[in-house]
């Protein structure tokens, strides 16, 4: 898997398409994922401004300031045949963009765009109507190739050796902040050029989704929910969340956690070509609160990933988004009793033509250490 296959030079071509269709008359994308999926350069976010500007009508060419010149030069950018257009320090590039796109209606705004450039853009553009970059980018970047599919299981396979080890980080007396380290460490040993995130929510810290690493002491017969990820050098991310005891569970945490488990299961079966995303959530909804946890599972069931860890498409009630073969997401229903402790379960599952392939593959049952 190269950088050619990963962020191919025809990419830019089937964007310009999507652009026209969509009746934008050009694309305006800043450091982010959206310039990295179109032009595989990882430009440094700056404040000084680094910008691909994709007319509909003209071609495409890339605004830079002059000491990053090198770095796009040495980017997978070159490939792509474009003009690159460097700007000095006593430039306006906001006014330089204006000058050479002309009059236009309507542009597109990179998702991630900082506000001093959207509003730098709004002044250099007073009669241009702003939108989202995401309206014309979402259709290409939910359908993953073969390239970004292997990308992710990568992701998925380093994310995965990274869990085995977790066994052998946990152990009553040390701190959630002690184990977080540890796994860190083992992310960036892993492969990952990046730590996206580490939660270790232990006892009752367990019960919150997204807690953040604290200085509370892990204690004997306490469930730990490990969730994980970063990014690989590809660009493309992981995340995987699996829970592990302290010695024995207690007993009502044993019980909603085999039916955590037949509701994960569930979503991942019900994966298919032209199953709504909705339709995934309700799978798994609809195991919880038939045990009776209903109101325990708080949060959708799974969120796309990429060269984001969240992204479209979402898997949660009302979005009848139909699921296409290369559409990458989450899996990860959870049960979360308030005071006690909780427990979520997560995959990465591609949609095929088939159905649906996990991308992770650690052992889904508590893990007791």
């Amino acid at each position: 898997m190269t950088s050619d296959d990963l962020y191919p030079v025809t990419r830019l071509a089937a964007v310009r398409e999507a652009t026209r269709r969509a009746g934008i008359d050009a694309l305006l994308l800043t450091p982010g994922p959206d310039l990295r999926y179109v032009t595989g350069y990882n430009a440094l976010p700056l404040e000084r401004l680094t910008c691909l500007v994709v007319p509909v009508a003209g071609e495409p060419f890339l605004v830079v300031p002059r000491l990053e010149l090198a770095a796009a030069e040495h980017s997978p950018a070159s490939r792509l045949g474009i003009e690159f257009a460097p700007w000095d320090e006593t430039d306006d590039p906001y006014a330089l963009v204006a000058a050479r796109l002309g009059r236009v209606a309507t542009v597109g705004l990179a998702d991630r765009m900082w506000a001093m450039s959207t509003l730098r853009f709004r002044d250099a553009l007073p009669g241009a109507k702003q939108v989202l970059a995401g309206s014309v980018l979402r259709e290409l970047r939910m359908r993953k190739s073969p390239a970004e599919a292997a990308a992710l299981a990568e992701a998925g396979a380093a994310i995965d050796a990274v869990h085995a080890q977790v066994p052998g980080f946990l152990r009553a007396g040390r701190t959630e902040r002690e184990v977080g380290r540890d796994i860190a460490d083992a992310i960036i040993a892993a492969g990952h050029d990046t730590v996206d995130f580490v939660i270790v929510g232990s006892g009752p810290n367990g019960a919150s989704p997204h807690h953040e690493l604290s200085d509370r002491v892990i204690q004997a017969g306490e469930p730990v929910v490990v969730d994980i990820g970063g990014q690989m050098p590809s660009g493309y991310c992981s995340d995987s969340t699996r829970v592990y005891c302290v010695g024995e569970p207690p007993a009502e945490f044993a019980a909603y956690y085999e039916v955590l488990m037949a509701a994960q299961e569930a979503a991942c079966a019900a994966v298919r070509p032209g199953a709504t995303c909705a339709s995934i959530d309700a799978a798994a909804r609809e195991v919880i609160a038939d045990a009776g946890y209903g109101e325990r599972f708080i949060h959708r069931t799974g969120h796309g990933i990429g060269l984001e860890t969240h992204e479209e498409p979402y898997i949660v009630a009302g979005n009848d988004e139909p699921l296409a073969p290369g559409f990458a997401f989450s899996v990860e229903p959870g049960i979360y009793v308030p005071g006690a402790h909780g427990a979520r379960i997560e995959d990465i599952v591609i949609c095929t033509e088939e159905g649906g392939d996990r991308l992770n593959h650690t052992p889904r049952t508590l893990t007791v250490v």
